[in-house]
């Protein structure tokens, strides 16, 4: 439970609201104090501090604990050493030493100030001498809160504690201030508002809007870090719409903004952007479906590009009535571009643009006809990405007519058990033709090279066009199909 609970957020509440959220804090982290008195011993100062405090003041207690001190990082490493159950370096050039101990994960950072050069997109990291002048130069007020151990003394000198209560986004200092020596700060204010369904104060949006340009600064895969948690969270509708009407979307997924542009060709929605975030939140309500783990960036990135290539393939014919011809392949290769653009994974590139080019396939499924061939086209085309498709093509649905709508989830149904059917009887998820390359080269007696893939393509097209052959069969129709090749 929030510590907030039937707590006001006026000032002669606020220390009572700061004991009992302290304790709260304490309460499911013993290991602050043994860490506390380790590094006071030795002489250093050390504070819980940032998002671990606001987060389980919220309620969102979690595992993964950050802490500040005056201890540079070698004398981290030392102190930690003996203590933790293992300790990592990783992050050691930025002042950070991580470390596990039992079931919590802490990361130690030593004080430091941090700006960016105008033209640099690599932060200047310099180590501090104080709690104060490190609080100062954190991203917003909520996560400028800290309990110096071991006294258990809260910390709170930007007001972090009533935006926590108050539901607000605000920067300890000026946000022109702030944006200026990490533009970052400003895609992390609308993942902020995704993950905690915060509101930024006007003089953080204000700030966004005229500072957008400033992102292009910030390295592309620090980007995608703050783009990914924001798909994730758990409104990202929020924080997207943050970014489009800030204008930090125009440089770091312009393809989003220009779906504004489109007006989609049944007139259902107001434009193409909204109905794009409609299917995004019908996405995240079937992700229960997946057998992976959730949130899946995947499919709820897929969900919200999935119609990128409309305003490429928009086109307008007799009768006002507007058209988007091959928007699915267009928007498929958009995608490849703008991730390779923020370096995503090569398999996650795949995957999306796999989804995005197969998301319209379903609507030639009609009221049933497709032949046993075209389910096992689909099967294969879709291949490790068909679980995913079927939550996309689903949740592309977004018809307000409700008899237009039930059709299309029933045809839908309808293709899905038609698909299970085949699966068990043929195998699809292991689709292959009845003989091997070995067999082929066998029968034809002919060695390695372009013709075994030609009569492998022939035989895998038969496979898929009249399901399992077996091998005395495939064995004839290989045969003739040889002979006719001459």
């Amino acid at each position: 439970m929030s510590p907030f609970a039937d707590q006001s957020a006026s000032p002669g509440s606020l220390s009572a609201v700061q004991r009992q959220g302290v304790q709260s804090l304490l309460a499911i982290a013993p290991v602050v104090d043994e860490l506390g008195d380790r590094f006071v011993a030795a002489g250093h100062e050390i504070v819980l501090v940032g998002g671990p405090v606001r987060d389980i003041l919220l309620g969102r207690g979690s595992k993964d604990l950050d802490f500040a001190t005056s201890a540079h990082p070698d004398a981290v490493e030392r102190l930690l050493a003996g203590w933790a159950d293992h300790v990592w370096d990783i992050g050691k050039a930025f002042g950070t030493i991580g470390c596990r101990k039992g079931e919590w994960v802490l990361e130690v950072t030593t004080y430091r100030s941090e700006s960016y050069d105008p033209t640099s997109r690599k932060p200047e990291v310099s180590y501090g001498d104080s709690l104060e002048g490190d609080l100062a130069r954190r991203d917003f007020a909520m996560n400028a809160m800290a309990v110096r151990l071991p006294s258990h003394e809260f910390v709170d000198p930007y007001g972090g504690m009533a935006d926590v209560a108050n539901k607000v986004i605000r920067t300890p200092g000026s946000p022109e201030d702030s944006f200026s020596d990490d533009p970052l700060r400003m895609m992390r204010a609308a993942r902020f508002a995704a993950q905690l369904g915060f509101t930024p104060d006007p003089a953080v949006v204000a700030a966004m809007t005229a500072m957008a340009d400033r992102i292009t600064i910030v390295s592309a895969e620090r980007v995608r870090d703050e783009l990914e948690k924001l798909i994730c969270a758990q409104h990202p509708r929020i924080g997207l719409d943050l970014l489009v009407s800030t204008g930090l979307a125009d440089h770091v997924l312009p393809e989003l903004p220009a779906l504004k542009l489109t007006e989609d060709e049944h007139h259902r929605h107001k434009d193409v952007y909204q109905h794009s975030l409609t299917v995004l939140d019908q996405a995240i309500d079937l992700e229960s479906r997946l057998s992976v783990p959730t949130p899946d960036f995947v499919i709820r990135f897929a969900s919200l590009i999935h119609d990128i290539g409309k305003p490429k393939t928009r086109r307008f014919e007799d009768g006002g009535k507007v058209t988007f011809h091959h928007h699915d392949v267009v928007g498929a290769k958009l995608a490849k571009k703008r991730m390779k653009a923020l370096r995503f994974s090569n398999e996650q590139i795949d995957q999306v643009s796999t989804l995005i080019e197969l998301h319209l396939r379903f609507h030639g499924y009609g009221e049933g006809e497709w032949t046993d061939s075209a389910v096992r086209r689909y099967v294969r085309d879709a291949g490790d990405q068909l679980e995913r498709l079927h939550v996309l093509t689903r949740a592309d649905c977004t018809t307000r007519n409700r008899r237009r709508a039930e059709s299309l989830r029933a045809a839908y149904s309808d293709l899905e058990e038609r698909i299970a059917r085949l699966q068990e009887q043929e195998e699809l998820d292991s689709l292959r033709p009845d003989l091997d390359g070995n067999q082929i080269m066998q029968i034809l007696d002919v060695p390695p090279g372009r013709e075994v893939g030609e009569a492998y393509k022939f035989l895998m097209e038969l496979r898929l066009d009249q399901g399992p052959l077996g091998e005395e069969r495939a064995r004839e129709e290989l045969l003739r199909w040889w002979s006719e090749r001459g």
